[in-house]
This record gives C-alpha cells, sequence and structure tokens, in this order.
C-alpha cells in the first residue's frame, strides 16, 4: 500500500489486539492486488441494547488505481457478527475477492460464457422420429427424437427455436442433445 492503513474505532474502546488482527489482514491483501493505494478500516458497534449483544459493522474502504472499492459488513448480516473478530474476518474475505475481481477485470480477463450452438427448426418427420435444425450459420443439422431433452420431441413446430450440442454424424453434423429456448435456457 502507498499510504499507510488507517483504523478508526467508533462506539467502541480501541482494541490492540484486533487492530493487529485487521493490520495482519490488510497486509495480505497485497498478495491479490499489489497496486492498493489506500485502505481504511472502520470498526462499529451500532448504538441500542441487544438482547444477546453488540454486533459490529466493518467497512473497509480501498481506493485503487481507477476508482474505490468499499465493502460492509453489517449487523442484520449475520449474528456471528458479536465476535468482532468474525466480522473482521467475513470483511476481508469479502474484500479479497472484490480486488481479484477488479484485478481480472484490469487484466482484461473478464468470464465469457461462450453461447451454444443453435438455430431453427427446419422440418419435422414424426413418422420417422427425426428432424432438422436449420443452424445460426445456415446448415442443415439432423436431430433424432432421443436427442430432444425432456422427451419433448412431440412438442416442436417447425420454427421452433432451440440450442443444440453438434457431433459429427454418418451423413453429416448431427445434434446430440437439443434444447427448447426458453425452456431451461435463453440464446442471446
Amino acid at each position: 500500500m502507498e499510504q499507510p492503513l488507517q483504523i478508526t474505532f467508533r462506539d467502541i474502546p480501541r482494541s490492540e489486539a484486533l487492530e493487529a488482527d485487521i493490520r495482519e489482514k490488510a497486509a495480505k491483501l497485497d498478495q491479490f492486488y499489489e497496486k492498493i493505494m489506500a485502505c481504511r478500516v472502520m470498526v462499529e458497534a451500532p448504538h441500542g441494547h441487544h438482547h444477546q449483544g453488540y454486533l459490529y459493522h466493518i467497512r473497509i474502504d480501498l481506493t485503487v488505481p481507477g476508482g474505490e472499492l468499499i465493502i460492509k459488513r453489517g449487523p442484520k448480516e449475520h449474528h456471528a457478527h458479536e465476535d468482532p473478530y468474525v466480522a473482521v474476518r467475513d470483511a476481508f474475505k469479502a474484500a479479497r475477492r472484490q480486488l481479484q475481481d477488479y484485478a481480472r477485470k484490469q487484466r482484461g480477463k473478464v468470464k465469457t460464457h461462450e453461447l451454444p450452438p443453435h438455430g431453427t427448426v427446419s422440418e419435422i418427420i414424426t413418422m420417422q422420429d427425426f428432424g432438422r435444425i436449420l443452424s445460426s450459420d445456415g446448415r442443415e443439422i439432423y436431430f433424432h427424437r432421443n436427442s430432444v431433452v425432456d422427451g419433448d420431441f412431440e412438442l416442436l413446430e417447425v420454427g421452433d427455436q432451440v440450442w443444440y450440442a453438434e457431433e459429427p454424424g454418418e451423413e453429416g453434423p448431427q445434434a446430440s442433445t437439443v434444447h427448447i429456448v426458453g425452456k431451461h435456457h435463453l440464446v442471446g
């Protein structure tokens, strides 16, 4: 970190042991993203009486190039936060996850999910238990009634949108599984 760690205790007395725990956890954040510019941690016990004790609120503000990450773990989230060490642990776990996500985005390594092949049912031969799909790239893909997921072959109509898993067949490409769009999946 470029700037010294700032720790604030609000509505509770300062604890050297808790402060040492926070310093240790904050130092480990540099392992997940080495460009942290500043880290501010606030430990707060809200006012009021509770039947089972105080629930500690932890806020971590991380200044990073191009922005700020704010992590909050509040009293309503978890009764284990009656222990300030548990509340601090949970807040720093969340901070680590946010830093890892931020670092991936900075490196351009954001997860993308490739859409499965999709197309339109172009032909159904019910007497012979097969049909054909016109793929989005213009090819004809054969499929057998047993390839239609959930046994919905009878529900298919020409023009229905489907997505499928393609494999080579004896007479060209064929779909090993066919899913009706909208039943379990949407194609974008």
